[in-house]
């Protein structure tokens, strides 16, 4: 389903069901302003795919039979997200709806991009065996990639360092050699702001979104009128140019940096433990700077893009999003008409966002 055969009018009705939910054939044709006739036409044909279902529950309009909803088919494929980080690899699977079907986390040596597509693929396999979607549409894989574009098109990223074989090469056309399926790269920030968008329900709130996504450095993730913020040349949101590398920086790296430096022997981000008595004094400290160092970028989100919500997210433990949290809506932020404040809020999602959205990237390309 590579472009997926859908033309603009039906993307256009996935997209309004997916922002509204479940909806009569007539507050469709309202919203989409098409007539009556014509998206009965749309609906029929979607329907024949199996990318959208009636729902049962219909309520009666006036005299007849009650309005029958449509909605997203849950059953009508699935897509597949990873994510490649340094010393990790993270996959996960959805559905056309978008709920989650399985993810998969494992420790791993760097690999190349011909290595983790292979891996990649190979453990997709098992899990389509194991979760029983053989036989299911596949829409396709997003790639998280920690890093921005290179190029307008593109084709080569700025990958992090720790990611051997991955900078300045032709990267999608590598993977795809390798996956052979419709296959979607965007960097792990923007990433983020689609799980948050969506997966979070947050696009049926909602056109408007900040992501400051803490994951091993510091990004950000720009979703406007529903689609990510790229700019010129790629490179929206890549925040972590306002801090230099020799200096402290609001980054979980950092931290860890923080922690080891006072004699606390921790291998990686996952061995942070906000209820530990010896770390709790160190992360403390921590988030009274980071959160003052944060400040300024919150205060000039809510300014240039007025968002319906500024998220912290990433692969801290929840404890440290939500001191976060409290600490930044105690500080002197920006405000605006009716002292209207910053709307920061805490991740909704349990795990990091960044491999769901990857996965989201398949269904948001129907939707555009």
């Amino acid at each position: 389903m590579n472009g997926h055969g859908l033309d603009k009018d039906q993307r256009r009705l996935i997209d309004q069901l997916r922002r509204t939910g479940p909806a009569s054939r007539t507050q469709l044709a309202q919203a989409l302003d098409f007539s009556a006739a014509y998206l009965t036409k749309l609906s029929r044909e979607l329907l024949a795919l199996g990318l959208l279902h009636e729902r049962p529950e219909g309520t009666a309009a006036g005299r007849g039979r009650p309005a029958v909803p449509l909605a997203i088919a849950a059953e009508g494929g699935f897509a597949v997200g990873a994510n490649a980080h340094k010393g990790i690899l993270e996959l996960a699977l959805v559905d056309f709806a978008g709920n989650p079907i399985a993810r998969h986390h494992a420790t791993v040596a760097p690999m190349t991009p011909q290595a983790f597509a292979h891996r990649v693929r190979k453990l997709v396999h098992e899990l389509v065996e194991e979760h029983g979607l053989l036989g299911r549409r596949m829409l396709g894989i997003g790639v998280a990639v920690p890093g921005p574009p290179m190029t307008r098109e593109a084709t080569h990223w700025q990958a992090v360092d720790s990611l051997p074989g991955w900078r300045d090469v032709p990267l999608k056309a590598l993977l795809a050699a390798e996956f052979n399926w419709p296959i979607w790269l965007e960097n792990d920030a923007n990433c983020a702001a689609l799980a948050e968008f969506y997966a979070a329900g947050r696009v049926r709130e909602m056109s408007h979104l900040a992501v400051l996504l803490l994951g091993f450095g510091i990004g950000a993730g720009l979703i406007v009128d529903g689609v990510p913020l790229r700019g010129q040349h790629g490179a929206a949101g890549e925040i972590g140019c306002l801090y230099p590398l020799d200096a402290p920086r609001p980054s979980p790296l950092d931290l860890l940096g923080m922690l080891r430096a006072e004699g606390i022997a921790l291998v990686s981000l996952d061995d942070i433990d906000p209820a530990s008595s010896q770390q709790a004094p160190v992360i403390a400290r921590w988030m009274d700077r980071a959160a003052q160092q944060l400040e300024i970028l919150v205060s000039t989100a809510f300014a240039w893009f007025d968002p319906g919500a500024i998220v912290l997210a990433g692969t801290l433990p929840r404890p440290l999003l939500e001191g976060l949290h409290a600490r930044l809506c105690e500080a002197p932020l920006a405000t605006m008409i009716d002292a209207r404040r910053p709307p920061l809020e805490v991740s909704r999602l349990d795990e990091s966002p960044v491999t769901l959205g990857a996965a989201m990237l398949p269904l948001h390309a129907i939707d555009s």
